[in-house]
């Protein structure tokens, strides 16, 4: 039985991704590709049900709905580097229940998660084909676990595939596994799985029996309209839904392109009508329209006036509307001039830093030899960015071959001498927001889909430049969480419930206090940054803590510390603690690897909620678009056993800039996670705020 423990808890931005594909400009649509490159039954690059060795173009998402007599699944497939695809897959079986008590879920049938990988080892040239290793479901249960590899080679309108495969793909064994002949251990195949599922069972990859599949992608000259004939290796003895009856190993079906969705229709195992739905965007190049004034131009002749007849007013209305920097102090010489301010429109700080550039150099006399820009976040300084006024104008004005504004400006650590000359205004006052809420589960044993929707209101008053009190509640609007037939899961660990009580704490009432905290926040040197916070810290726990963080300007590698003594909040009311009390912090490492484009990993070492001991690990892909893919896992002390479902903590998630929903340059992000089981191992504070977040415009990552 599927343990009760489906807390598969996400908060982010509502239909996020229908409104992110409906705010896709028109110039840069998910082009219709060739037939190899359309997906399978389960998710993933493939014919129908046999995976290829083809690869979307990088960037590529495809959601895919495919359905048949015993299945149903709900798949995502990503295209995260040209040579990795990955995709993650919710499993419907029709022919079983979730649970054999109907007080646990009802005549709910059985639910089910898988994860995809498939890497490409050699890339197709004139005579040699695409080769590529992959591994299906090697996660959890293993409903659809296999190991393969694939050939795949194009011939005008054909694209002809050949693989083997292990596992799943290989129950028919109509073929030596090779493996089995270099050591007898491969020979025979594992059952069941490790732990308490979600581990990857290394020790039963390659081995079993195994297959050949073979197939072919055929190109109609109809351009809409693909076919696919495939041959598996499946006998579909050992399924999941049970033994299924299979009168061919022949496969076929076709795929109708139509805009951005391609519709299937297969015919399978001799006896057995499939169809699907797949929507494919690329977010490499997802782009909003905007509605904003073009870049101020500049001339080459010199600006011979005096700095006394410079509409100083317009001018800090210009560099605001513009280019989005709100101007709070300015400082000048006979030869510079410096402003200080915060960026409040553009994520892109070289389309910041141009903008800010072309309105000077067409106002500013031509005396005025550099501009230094000094960005804050708040109160607290950020990037010093000096420019040179002269050759920013030969190169904003077209005067040569060369037109890379980068090079004519040095971003920096804010100098003392810079920040010696700022004398910052009253910074104390009160400060209001709204914002909406989106919790949803996936899964859960009373329903496939729950959800809790509402607003969040924040309020905080700073005292003065580094401090501030900060609060906000929790307002919820409409749900289904009614539907939860129990509040803790009957698993008996021995480690503290630090999470899951989680079903108490959304359920509790309608109006919550989320978190009051007061907060304190600096540069305390060069390159340093500190914060301290205590208070109401987040819905669970409740306590004190502080950070340091070391992060040089562009620099690809920072790190830090944390530390936090922390009590667990009730779930009863908004004020009183649990008796449960743990200190908790992290040595915190996050590096932007050159040998993996626009990737950040980020490693938390340290304890954690339940007092074990580990890494945390995180990976983060970043597209062109600004939208981030990332997973996560925690490795601790704490077993498999102690542990429960899941065996340990991981997950996923999905950061879009709020810049694609906008009609006008935004910043600012919502983030949408998934969390495939929610326990009590490898649980990190949830920290009101992240130092590494709060200094992005450092080394910028996530904008």
């Amino acid at each position: 039985m599927i343990c009760a423990s489906r807390n598969f808890l996400s908060k982010g931005l509502a239909v996020a991704l229908v409104m992110l594909t409906a705010n896709a400009t028109a110039s840069s649509p998910f082009q219709q590709q060739p037939a190899g490159y359309s997906q399978a039954v389960r998710g993933g690059t493939g014919l129908i049900q046999t995976p290829t060795a083809r690869m979307a173009p990088e960037g590529n998402l495809s959601m895919n709905y495919s359905d048949n007599e015993e299945y149903r699944f709900w798949s995502v497939s990503i295209q995260l580097y040209p040579w990795l695809e990955s995709t993650v897959r919710y499993t419907d079986v029709r022919t079983r229940l979730y649970s054999d008590s109907p007080g646990f879920s009802g005549d709910q049938t059985l639910k089910d998660k898988g994860i995809d990988v498939k890497f490409r080892l050699l890339e197709e040239s004139r005579y040699l084909p695409q080769l590529a290793l992959g591994f299906n479901d090697f996660g959890g249960t293993g409903f659809f676990e296999s190991e393969f590899v694939a050939l795949s080679k194009r011939w005008g309108p054909l694209d002809f595939h050949l693989g083997m495969g292990w596992g799943y793909l290989g129950t028919a064994g109509n073929t030596l596994n090779p493996f089995c002949e270099i050591r007898d251990s491969f020979c025979s195949r594992p059952g069941g799985f490790s732990g308490s599922g979600g581990k990857i069972d290394y020790q039963r990859f390659f081995k079993g029996p195994a297959s050949l599949f073979a197939g072919v992608a055929y190109q109609t000259p109809w351009q809409p309209l693909k076919l696919k004939l495939e041959y598996e290796g499946n006998d579909y003895s050992e399924d999941r839904a049970g033994v299924l009856p299979q009168d061919s190993r022949w496969n076929i079906g076709a795929v109708y392109n139509w805009g951005n969705f391609d519709f299937n229709l297969n015919y399978q195992r001799g006896n057995t009508v499939g169809f699907g739905v797949s929507y494919a965007m690329n977010i490499h190049n997802v782009r909003q329209i905007k509605i904003e004034q073009p870049p101020r131009p500049v001339s080459a002749i010199p600006n011979d006036i005096d700095f006394l007849e410079v509409n100083r007013a317009q001018l800090v209305q210009d560099l605001f509307h513009e280019a989005g920097f709100l101007v709070r102090r300015s400082q000048r010489t006979a030869d510079e001039i410096t402003l200080y301010g915060n960026q409040l429109a553009y994520r892109d700080y070289e389309v910041a830093n141009e903008r800010i550039g072309r309105i000077l150099a067409a106002v500013l006399p031509s005396s005025i030899k550099r501009y230094r820009i000094v960005n804050f976040n708040g109160q607290i300084p950020m990037v010093e960015t000096v420019i040179d006024a002269e050759q920013f104008i030969t190169v904003a004005s077209y005067q040569g071959f060369e037109n890379d504004i980068r090079s004519s400006y040095v971003r920096s650590d804010v100098s003392n001498d810079t920040l010696a000359n700022y004398k910052p205004g009253e910074v104390s006052g009160f400060a209001t927001g709204m914002e909406t809420f989106w919790i949803q589960t996936f899964g859960s044993p009373e329903s496939f889909y729950m959800y809790q929707a509402g607003v969040i209101f924040t309020a905080g008053y700073n005292v003065n430049r580094t401090t501030s009190l900060q609060g906000s509640a929790k307002v919820t609007l409409f749900e289904n969480f009614d539907k939860f037939n129990f509040k803790v899961d009957a698993l008996d660990t021995p480690l503290p419930r630090v999470r899951t009580y989680i079903r108490e704490y959304v359920t509790r009432s309608r109006v919550q206090l989320d978190n009051l905290y007061g907060h304190w926040q600096d540069r305390l040197a060069p390159n340093l940054y500190g914060q301290v916070y205590a208070g109401y810290l987040e819905t669970m726990f409740g306590g004190v803590g502080g950070e340091l963080l070391y992060r040089p300007v562009d620099s690809n590698l920072a790190f830090g510390f944390d530390i936090n003594y922390v009590q667990q909040r009730s779930y009863e009311n908004d004020y009183d603690f649990f008796d449960y009390k743990v200190l908790t912090g992290h040595a915190n490492i996050y590096w932007q690897p050159s040998f993996l484009e626009d990737t950040l990993l980020t490693f938390n070492i340290g304890r954690f909620l339940a007092k074990d001991k580990g890494v945390n690990i995180d990976f983060a892909k970043r597209f062109d678009s600004g939208i981030i893919v990332g997973a996560y896992a925690a490795i601790t002390d704490a077993s498999s056993a102690d542990y429960g479902e899941g065996s340990f903590t991981k997950g996923f998630y999905v950061s879009i800039p709020f810049d694609l929903f906008s009609l006008k340059p935004a910043i600012g992000r919502g983030k949408l996670p998934w969390i495939p089981i929610s326990r009590d191992g490898g649980q990190a504070l949830n920290r009101p705020s992240l130092l590494y977040n709060s200094t992005g415009a450092r080394s910028p990552f996530q904008d």
